[in-house]
Parts: C-alpha cells; sequence; structure tokens
C-alpha cells in the first residue's frame, strides 16, 4: 500500500451550518472532518453529521487547493454523507474494499484530510445502537483511535477503503481502557449510491423517528432528553423515563427498542409505548415523524 498516493484520495471537509437549524445546538454551527474522494467526477464520501444542514460545504485537498462542494444526500439510516466537489479536484477515487469480510486483527490505517494517519487493527466487529435513534446491525471498530476521526478513511493493506470514521468510544477489556474508532462499513453504500445521487435519499418510506435521546442501562432504555418540537416531546416523554414497552411487546435494550419502533409501519405511524416514570406506569402515544422534514434542505451554491 502506498499510503501517500492514499492520502491523496482523502480532503479535509468544513462546513457551515445556518444558527437556526435543528441541529445546530447539538453539532454545532461550524464542523470540520474528512472525506474520501469515490468518482473522478469529483463526488466525495464523508459521514453524514458534518454537512447536515450545511449552507456552505468546502473542501480542501492535501495540497492545499480549497473547492466549494454541494451536500448530495445525508442517509440517517447508514449515517453517510454525499458531497460533490463543484470544482476540477483532480484526485484518483479510492476502491471499495469489503469492509464485512474483514477479520478481527486485521491491520487497517485510518486516514485524515490533513494528512494524518493511525496504523491500527480491527478489534470488534459487532451491532452499534447510538443515542440519536440509529443502529448498524454490524459496525467495525478500531484502535488506536485516530484523534480526527469524523469522516476517516479506513483503508485494508491493499489500499482499499473499507468504511468512514464516525465516532470515538471506549472499550474495556481485561480490566484495560482503550480508545477505540467506529466505523460504518463501505459495504453499506453500494445499495443505496445510484438513490443518494439522484433523489438525495433512499428510494424507499422513511422510518419512523421520535426525537428522543436514549441510552441503555443494565438492559433498560432510559430517556436522556428530547429534541425541542419533536414527536417525542409533544406526546409528553421526560428526561428520565424508561421505556418498557412498545405496543404489548417488551423492550430488551436500546436496539430492540428501535427495531420495535421501526417495524410500526413508515414514518407518521403511532407508537404506543410503556414508561416507568418516577416508580408509576404511564402509557404515551407518539405520532412518530420523518427526520428529515426538521431539517433545512442545503441549496446549490
Amino acid at each position: 500500500m502506498n499510503i501517500d498516493e492514499i492520502l491523496r484520495s482523502v480532503v479535509a471537509v468544513s462546513s457551515s451550518i445556518p444558527d437556526d437549524a435543528f441541529t445546530a445546538g447539538t453539532l454545532g454551527t461550524r464542523r470540520e472532518g474528512s472525506g474520501v474522494v469515490i468518482r473522478e467526477s469529483g463526488l466525495v464520501l464523508t459521514i453524514g453529521y458534518l454537512i447536515t444542514e450545511a449552507d456552505e460545504v468546502w473542501l480542501t485537498t492535501l495540497d492545499g487547493r480549497v473547492i466549494a462542494a454541494h451536500p448530495l444526500a445525508y442517509d440517517q439510516e447508514t449515517g453517510f454523507g454525499l458531497l460533490q466537489a463543484l470544482g476540477d479536484l483532480g484526485l484518483p477515487a479510492l476502491e471499495f474494499g469489503d469492509g464485512t469480510g474483514a477479520s478481527l486483527g486485521d491491520p487497517v490505517v485510518l486516514a485524515d484530510g490533513i494528512g494524518q494517519f493511525v496504523e491500527a487493527r480491527i478489534v470488534a466487529k459487532q451491532e452499534f445502537a447510538g443515542y440519536w435513534e440509529y443502529l448498524l446491525d454490524e459496525a467495525i471498530f478500531t484502535t488506536p483511535a485516530h484523534p480526527s476521526w469524523g469522516g476517516a478513511a479506513l483503508i485494508d493493506t491493499k489500499g482499499k477503503l473499507l468504511g468512514i470514521g464516525s465516532l470515538r468510544l471506549q472499550m474495556s477489556q481485561n480490566d484495560e481502557v482503550a480508545d477505540i474508532n467506529m466505523i460504518v462499513p463501505i459495504n453499506l453504500l453500494p445499495p443505496i449510491l445510484d438513490d443518494l445521487m439522484t433523489r438525495g435519499r433512499v428510494n424507499k418510506p422513511p422510518r419512523p423517528w421520535l426525537g428522543a435521546f436514549s441510552a441503555e442501562s443494565n438492559g433498560d432504555v432510559v430517556v436522556m432528553s428530547v429534541a425541542e418540537g419533536s414527536p417525542a416531546a409533544n406526546a409528553g416523554l421526560r428526561r428520565g423515563d424508561i421505556i418498557s414497552e412498545i405496543r404489548d411487546g417488551e423492550v430488551d435494550g436500546l436496539a430492540d427498542f428501535y427495531r420495535k419502533v421501526w417495524s410500526s409501519g413508515p414514518a407518521g405511524a403511532e407508537i404506543p409505548m410503556r414508561v416507568l416514570r418516577d416508580g408509576r406506569e404511564a402509557w404515551l402515544r407518539i405520532r412518530s415523524a420523518d427526520r428529515n422534514a426538521f431539517l433545512k434542505k442545503p441549496q446549490l451554491q
């Protein structure tokens, strides 16, 4: 693997988000990370939270050129974001590898858009449930962690793209705590890429969204907060509520909670849930929504 050649295909991403954007309070109005050139036409793959609701995006190449880009899509299910450079990047596209086929212990490189890279190994491949109503059946986890992980490129020993960096977490093993990165596998992209490029979203009904930020504690799903103006807020869900049932099925952890909500129908479906609040039971009926309907749409630059 020629790391210098690989690094040319990874660019820095900088985005500006309006102050009144739905995600401004949680994700900020200035976001920076990385992206990977996946087509020589200037199509760049990144992690979606960097560009959601962005009204201005700039790409910076390793040799210092700055080029404007247009946000094409943010896929809520995978977490991927797509950008189209509005000028000639003149950079090679990285070839896709097989994130699903990668094995524990495999050596990898996680590279960002300013030329930093970390030589790492895959330490886990497992389900990941995020507090923001997000679930991957099999995410990739690597260590040591990269200090600039958002949108970074996970590369195998053949120089192929295995996934896109999403989070920095901690893993406990044998009484030791290690910093790790969570990676979204590249295999999730090809089935949806054409839809994202032509429609800006996958061609299927959107999932129901509640607007609840939740955590798992000893198997219980505990509400940490609710988004202002969201379906959960409007229905009276509160911080500290423990979600114990969806319809007539008991909730067994965060991933099971999401799957039960998403199996209730498309966005707009009513989600009845039993919650424990201050030692008492209560039933709420939440009229779900399409999360994208709350987000500002990109304007062509």
